[in-house]
């Protein structure tokens, strides 16, 4: 009897430790349930986060200033020119219901306001009135775009080459220009511009005549990253130039960039100082490819035509840098600079900061003056 309840204790004893083994391996078993709950919510959370961080991506992308490409520059700097002119012609387009000679006046009229000039704007509606009728053109409608093309043919028709001429190096670019055109303005983003390009550029400081006016190319060389050579105040500008020609050639400059004084009152002062300087540019620097560079302010209209005729006259103008496009509806002076002087437009200012001084494309600016 004894064996039998031993036996039984036994049997309860492994009763009880199998019921013990089934609880852990449930414990267990649940413990894996948990653990791949666990592991499911932290991926979840995981992907949460990143869907967070992908929408902080995308919110920080949206809010980061997006570069704006050249024609885009050139868009926003012409929208006051734009305004006058392209509204302008749609709202007279509209209000015809067909061609006739009234509608050439408005237009007319429109481009002269704009500042094309009389003699460019009658030559263009003459060509576009002769278009009109070779092309049996009906519709007003039609005319915006015909327009467009003989503003186009009339600054091209000339074969004008509207790149800067500073290939190959070494190049010197004599810039010319008033006082308060914005010739060191100019010159400082024409310096940041060749830098980037990765070209060795220097500047010389001729203007030596107007109070504050070597300091303030000096900033501007600083801002640029480019190293100017100057004289102190009321120094001979030639001799200055003379310098910047000697450094040129010791540093290997690529291109030397030469401002040059602004003064106008007297025609025959600046024909000597300018003359000056193209003798000794020509004596000590014959090889460098050259370049004159006259700086207009596009908000002074037709009286930016007279001063580029003045200057003409007394050097070989090569070139124009149109300042202060974004600030003006004046912008059609283009036009009669272009096709009237037969002097190509080869830089556009189109705002205040160092990257917005660009090249002139003819086929852009048309583009964005008549949309």
């Amino acid at each position: 009897m004894f064996k039998w309840f031993k036996k039984k204790d036994k049997k309860n004893e492994e009763i009880v430790e199998r019921e013990e083994v089934v609880e852990e391996v449930d414990e267990i078993e649940n413990l894996e349930e948990v653990e791949e709950e666990v592991e499911e919510k932290i991926d979840e959370s995981i992907g949460i986060e990143s869907e967070v961080e992908e929408e902080k991506e995308e919110v920080t992308e949206e809010k980061a200033p997006k570069e704006l490409s050249l024609f885009e520059k050139l868009m926003g700097g012409l929208t006051k020119t734009r305004n006058d002119i392209s509204n302008k012609i749609d709202g007279i387009l509209k209000s015809y219901k067909k061609i006739d000679e009234d509608l050439f006046d408005d237009l007319e009229e429109v481009l002269v306001t704009a500042d094309v000039g009389v003699n460019t704007t009658m030559t263009l509606i003459d060509n576009l009135r002769s278009r009109v009728k070779e092309e049996k053109v009906v519709e007003p409608n039609e005319v915006k775009e015909l327009l467009k093309d003989e503003i186009k043919k009339l600054m091209t028709e000339s074969n004008l080459n509207n790149k800067l001429n500073v290939e190959p190096s070494p190049a010197i670019i004599l810039v010319v220009g008033v006082n308060g055109v914005g010739k060191k303005t100019t010159i400082g983003k024409l310096a940041h511009l060749f830098k980037k390009e990765g070209k060795k550029v220097l500047i010389a400081a001729g203007d030596t005549f107007r109070a504050a006016a070597i300091e303030q190319l000096e900033e501007w060389g600083k801002r640029a990253g480019v190293d100017v050579i100057s004289h102190s105040e009321g120094a001979d500008p030639a001799a200055v130039i003379f310098d910047g020609i000697q450094a040129a050639k010791a540093r290997a400059a690529d291109i030397l960039i030469c401002d040059t004084a602004g003064r106008l009152h007297n025609k025959s002062n600046l024909m000597n100082e300018l003359n000056k300087i193209f003798r000794i540019t020509e004596r000590e620097y014959n090889e460098a490819t050259k370049e004159v560079l006259l700086v207009l302010d596009a908000t002074t209209g037709q009286n930016a035509m007279n001063q580029a005729k003045v200057f003409n006259e007394v050097a070989n103008i090569t070139g124009i840098a149109l300042t202060k496009l974004d600030g003006t509806a004046k912008g059609g002076v283009i036009i009669a600079l272009q096709s009237e002087l037969e002097i190509p437009v080869k830089l556009v200012g189109v705002g205040e900061g160092i990257e917005d001084l660009q090249e002139f494309i003819v086929e852009d600016f048309v583009e964005a003056i008549i949309k």
